[in-house]
């Protein structure tokens, strides 16, 4: 991974004026142990590259009737990697995601419950449109994110797009009751370059529901993002190879951050979904 500077005024944890946010008992950082299948996953290592599909294969990967590897990584032959992770979420419904994802990116207060021992900072590149929740929210915005992942401090720019974009066209994802896909083009903040693709799919089940994660990242995935970028990004994939690090890194955080999210999920979204939907709604009375 590419390592960034700490900034001034960016920091773990909570400090005295964010443990007087009206969300700051949903702060823990107390962090429940790997689940044993992912520990099951690290210990087995990387595998064969055609047990992790690439991105191309993507859809078919999460919505295909075919048996497929739910947890692993695989480091490709381009200096790239891809990495799976299952979640379950007891009590948490796929429309719980959608709001999460639109409520979280504007305050790094927020953020920091997600993951209290790797969350640093967040915001938006561009202030959302007024009196929008949910994916209406966070699609088409960018959001600016310091994270740790491992112990490389990562400064990065996660741009959300819709499902369709990149190739999620199942029929259950029209009816959040059943399913969602969370679904972005990651890449530097600091710099003009996408570096990966992230989908997030969670479909409901008994109890609850179930987040599937990939993670397609470098190699072929370099890209710029205008004319300078472009250079750079063309340098970037002769010389930057993504590591067995990396991956086992980046597998070990999403399995953290996503059940901690879970835990705390259903009971954040009750009690401040519903003012989120009285602030869109005076919003768009007094436009």
């Amino acid at each position: 991974m590419i390592a960034s500077k700490a900034l001034p005024g960016r920091y773990l944890g909570y400090r005295q004026d964010e443990q007087a946010r009206a969300f700051a008992r949903f702060f823990n950082p107390a962090m429940a142990p790997l689940a044993p299948h992912v520990c099951a996953a690290l210990d087995r290592g990387g595998v064969p590259d055609v047990l992790l599909p690439g991105f191309e294969d993507a859809a078919a990967n999460l919505f295909g009737s075919a048996p497929v590897l739910e947890n692993g990584y695989v480091l490709t032959s381009d200096g790239g990697l891809r990495v799976s992770v299952r979640t379950p979420m007891p009590g948490v419904t796929p429309a719980m995601i959608d709001w999460w994802f639109g409520w979280h990116g504007d305050d790094a207060a927020k953020y920091k419950l997600w993951h209290p021992q790797a969350h640093v900072h967040v915001g938006w590149r561009e202030t959302p449109p007024a009196g929008t929740t949910g994916r209406a929210l966070y699609i088409g915005q960018t959001s600016l994110v310091d994270e740790y992942i491992g112990s490389t401090l990562v400064r990065g720019a996660i741009r959300f797009v819709s499902p369709r974009l990149l190739g999620f066209s199942d029929n259950s994802l029209d009816d959040d009751r059943q399913a969602t896909i969370v679904c972005a083009r990651i890449g530097l903040g600091d710099a003009p370059i996408d570096i990966g693709y992230l989908a997030h799919h969670v479909r409901a089940v008994a109890g609850g529901s179930e987040m599937r994660s990939r993670f397609w990242m470098g190699g072929r995935h370099i890209g710029g993002r205008n004319l300078f970028g472009g250079v750079a990004a063309a340098v970037a994939r002769r010389v930057l190879r993504l590591t067995e690090s990396d991956a086992r890194a980046l597998l070990v955080h999403c399995a953290e951050e996503m059940p901690h999210l879970a835990g705390l999920l259903p009971a954040l979204h009750a009690e401040f979904s519903g003012r989120d939907l009285v602030n869109a709604s005076i919003s768009i009375v007094t436009k």
